[in-house]
């Protein structure tokens, strides 16, 4: 029979797993929803594939820099799918607007749109080290 602490031990470390996987099992699923195809055909991360590669060329390195900085706060594991979802969003704004040029506004925008909401204060107080006015993207700030 199990007694005294190596049966607390158990208990404990089997929530711990189930926590652990539970955690994990949510990360997948999303990402599994993000890769089911839409109703045209593509699914979002063929779409953010897609912008990425159509405005690899437009981006200059003090917006790459930018870009780098807004995602250092996402831990290292994930921040390479935050880089890659800002880029696309911004990647999009492009070319919805038909830019010949990524710029500061651009991916500023796209963070704004491709984050969710507890991102964005992080978002504010970098904009207020850089002195970037943040009111032309309230609107954006409000509406998610």
């Amino acid at each position: 029979m199990l007694e005294g602490w190596f049966l607390l031990f158990i208990i404990v470390w089997s929530i711990l797993m189930l926590v652990l996987m539970a955690i994990g099992g949510y990360f997948m699923f999303r990402k599994f929803l993000k890769q089911l195809p839409k109703a045209d055909g593509k699914s979002d991360m063929d779409w953010q594939e897609y912008y990425l590669q159509k405005t690899a060329h437009l981006w200059g390195p003090a917006e790459k820099e930018l870009l780098d900085d807004l995602v250092r706060p996402v831990p290292k594991l994930f921040r390479d799918a935050a880089k890659n979802s800002v880029a696309g969003m911004t990647g999009k704004l492009a070319l919805q607007e038909q830019c010949h040029k990524i710029t500061r506004d651009l991916v500023i925008r796209g963070y704004i749109l491709a984050t969710p909401k507890r991102d964005h204060r992080f978002l504010k107080k970098k904009l207020s080290e850089m002195n970037i006015d943040i009111r032309p993207y309230t609107h954006l700030l409000s509406k998610q």
